[in-house]
């Protein structure tokens, strides 16, 4: 079985969520489908096929994130450093434009744009693992070729 790497952060967030599903919104979507069957006939009882819905996302969810945590690998990165690899948070600065970005390098099961958690599977993620501060690094993006630098490399 493949092991999925995740920092203990993102261990801890995935285990908080799957507690929620159990202990909240799997008794709530329970208790929703039994109320909407008191209702009468199931046939056109929209709020009984929307709880439905959410039940089997919810299950489906909880399966998910089982399966993940159980074949979880665990890294603690406060204990690496050098060039960058898994868990590492980098600097960059956009070559053509100067604009800075972070991002730390995670696994894809944690992996979140928005927040700066970068795919570790990502074309970015892949073309800055094996380089340093002060190197540059070109990636083939669908709106085209990019240059950045490399600031700066911190595990933390």
């Amino acid at each position: 079985m493949e092991k999925f790497p995740l920092t203990a952060g993102g261990y801890a967030k995935l285990e908080s969520e799957l507690k929620v599903l159990k202990t909240e919104r799997r008794p709530a979507v329970i208790k929703a489908i039994a109320e909407a069957r008191a209702h009468g006939d199931l046939s056109e009882n929209a709020e009984y096929h929307a709880a439905r819905e959410e039940q089997s996302h919810i299950e489906g969810r909880v399966k998910e994130l089982g399966a993940v945590l159980s074949l979880a690998e665990v890294i603690d990165i406060t204990a690496l450093s050098g060039s960058i690899k898994f868990g590492a948070t980098v600097d960059l600065a956009d070559e053509d434009t100067d604009e800075e970005k972070t991002f730390q390098i995670v696994g894809e099961h944690e992996a979140d744009i928005d927040q700066h958690l970068l795919n570790l599977k990502s074309p970015l993620a892949r073309a800055l693992i094996g380089k340093e501060e002060g190197d540059s690094i070109e990636v083939r993006t669908p709106g085209g070729v990019k240059s950045y630098e490399i600031l700066s490399v911190k595990y933390q």
